[in-house]
């Protein structure tokens, strides 16, 4: 997007290997969401429509996908890396790191296209195509098509439009930006059925999301004045309620709603037996007095400033010592001694 600072240079470089290269693959983060599904399938359907070889990557342990992403038709998937590995450009759609990703086992590629919106991409491609004033990857990859004059069909532009309704949250977080409503309408024309996203994305809940839902909200808890607002779920809570990893998506959210919350906290055990002790943390600020990535970052995790998450050992009580810790430093910070 050449709107956006500093990137015109890596914007061009991105387009001409988009042009001339002919062998892809194309990865994104594990535990996939809204942005990172719809900016793969989206690469995915412009790269097959220039003729090229671009399967996507996806590892095993990524399914099934969520209940809200399963109408995707996913065509061309690989769950290994490929043996030419090393003759083909790889592209990382949405990816902060690869460090703690199953999509590393495709670092050695000949070239490392790294395409993101995330403030803390630790710019770990061979060229790093990174835009943090983007509303999503979806906009990037969306931009790159317009620079290739490439008209997305409507299976591609709704790829698109999930991205960019996911990561923005209906266009209500802060990164939404007058581009996103613009690439919004442009895929409304090229096609895209808003009320049938709207409702396959929003609406078709199991209801053993609603019983895993209710589980966590009954153990909310409220810190340090209500600045911190958490719950927790543990593997036997999915059990019970017959619930997927993927169903306690949007719980945090309900969290950071609630009023005087500067961040809220979902804590939730890993159901995968080899995962089994390890939990994941995913984390919303309501503002920017907390820059929330910076917390993740401290445990080896990352995200947006105000939207993070983490995956650790520590037990419940332990996190919530941490979290009060870390974001008491950031919203009362001890004076400086002269």
């Amino acid at each position: 997007m050449s709107e956006h600072n500093g990137n015109s240079d890596a914007r061009r470089q991105v387009l001409e290997r988009l042009r001339s290269d002919s062998r892809f693959v194309l990865a994104t983060h594990e535990n996939m969401d809204g942005d990172a599904l719809g900016s793969l399938v989206a690469m995915h359907g412009l790269l097959t429509a220039l003729g090229k070889d671009a399967p996507m990557f996806i590892a095993p342990s990524e399914f099934p996908l969520p209940h809200e992403y399963r109408f995707f038709a996913l065509e061309n998937v690989i769950q290994t890396s490929p043996a030419d590995i090393g003759e083909r450009t790889v592209i990382f759609l949405d990816c902060g790191n690869i460090d703690r990703n199953s999509a590393q086992v495709l670092r050695d590629g000949a070239h490392l296209l790294n395409i993101d919106h995330h403030h803390d991409n630790t710019h770990f491609g061979t060229l790093d195509y990174v835009v943090p004033s983007a509303s999503c990857t979806a906009e990037i990859v969306w931009d790159l098509m317009n620079g290739l004059d490439f008209s997305p069909p409507p299976a591609v532009a709704e790829a698109l439009y999930i991205g960019l309704i996911t990561d923005t949250g209906r266009f209500m977080y802060e990164s939404t930006g007058p581009r996103a409503h613009e690439m919004a309408a442009a895929l409304i024309q090229a096609g895209v059925d808003v009320q049938c996203v709207y409702r396959r994305l929003f609406e078709e809940m199991p209801y053993a999301k609603l019983d895993l839902f209710a589980r966590a909200l009954a153990r909310v808890v409220r810190h340090d004045d209500g600045e911190l607002t958490l719950a927790w779920l543990d593997a036997e809570d999915f059990h019970a309620a017959g619930a997927e990893a993927s169903y306690s998506e949007g719980i945090v959210d309900i969290l950071r709603a609630v009023q005087g919350t500067k961040v809220a906290a979902l804590i939730r055990e890993l159901t995968a037996p080899e995962r089994r002790g390890e939990r994941k943390v995913s984390l919303r600020a309501t503002d920017d007095d907390v820059d929330v990535s910076a917390i993740a970052r401290a445990q080896g995790g990352g995200g947006h400033r105000r939207a993070a998450g983490f995956s650790t050992a520590l037990e419940v009580e332990q996190l919530t010592a941490f979290l009060r810790q870390e974001i008491a430093a950031q919203l009362h910070p001890a004076p400086a001694h002269a």
